[in-house]
């Protein structure tokens, strides 16, 4: 029994729609490639999917020479008679232009791993090396850029250390200036500890007699003397000397 007809319309489920295209497009190629070998045929075929992806197959050189050609056979006579030579120079410029840019873009899907069942060996091999190459220029930038902030960090290190050399340096000078002090200090406190009893009983007793002299003056001097000689002793914090 055979098949019924198929009424071609959109497939609205978008999982079966995206099957259906895999498998037709796929049968499609195949059979470009069949007609261009068995008839000896140039054959270019050309489809973008609903998510603009290009899918092409070329039985020739490259794409851009059949599209030439194209070009050629079907306006080349009608461009002639209805365009100077200016503009038609300009439009054979433009289609040079888009044909480069066609196959940069295909180049560029093929360094990203797509569409890369149409290319044969020799041209897989090609690519191969193409990104060996590519990679390889990658690694030694990036190499060189590391090196490059390595050797700012190391200057950087090496300036700190320096900075921190010099407040150690600054740190331990007065460290040792404090300690001399402090031990002259200690030397001074001790000297007065290590003097006899008898000069220390001695020197208790002339400070109680200048004292007792002192306040017996006071108390015969006018206020205006007391007062200077109280100024006298506690501006200097001790008894001066014409007073002992």
């Amino acid at each position: 029994m055979g098949r019924g007809k198929v009424e071609l319309k959109r497939i609205e489920n978008k999982i079966n729609r995206q099957v259906t295209f895999a498998k037709r497009k796929n049968g499609l190629l195949k059979k470009a490639y069949e007609l261009s070998v068995l008839c000896d045929a140039e054959v270019a075929l050309i489809i973008f999917s609903n998510g603009d992806k290009l899918y092409e197959f070329c039985s020739g050189s490259s794409m851009s020479k059949t599209l030439e050609r194209y070009h050629r056979c079907s306006y080349g006579a009608m461009e002639a008679d209805h365009q100077d030579p200016d503009a038609q120079s300009s439009y054979q410029e433009y289609l040079k232009l888009k044909a480069k840019v066609d196959i940069l873009q295909q180049s560029q899907r093929h360094y990203i791993g797509e569409e890369l069942e149409q290319l044969g060996l020799k041209e897989l091999d090609q690519l191969e090396r193409q990104l060996d190459s590519s990679l390889r220029r990658v690694r030694s930038t990036k190499t060189k850029h590391m090196l490059d902030q390595l050797s700012g960090l190391q200057q950087k290190e090496q300036s700190l250390l320096e900075v921190n050399k010099s407040l150690r340096r600054k740190l331990e000078e007065s460290t040792a200036a404090y300690q001399i002090s402090w031990a002259a200090h200690e030397r001074n406190f001790e000297n007065r500890q290590q003097l006899p009893p008898s000069h220390q009983e001695a020197y208790i007793q002339r400070l109680d007699c200048n004292e007792n002299m002192l306040n017996g003056y006071n108390n015969e001097a006018p206020n205006d003397e007391i007062d200077a000689r109280n100024t006298s002793r506690n501006a200097n914090g001790r008894i001066p000397g014409w007073m002992l």
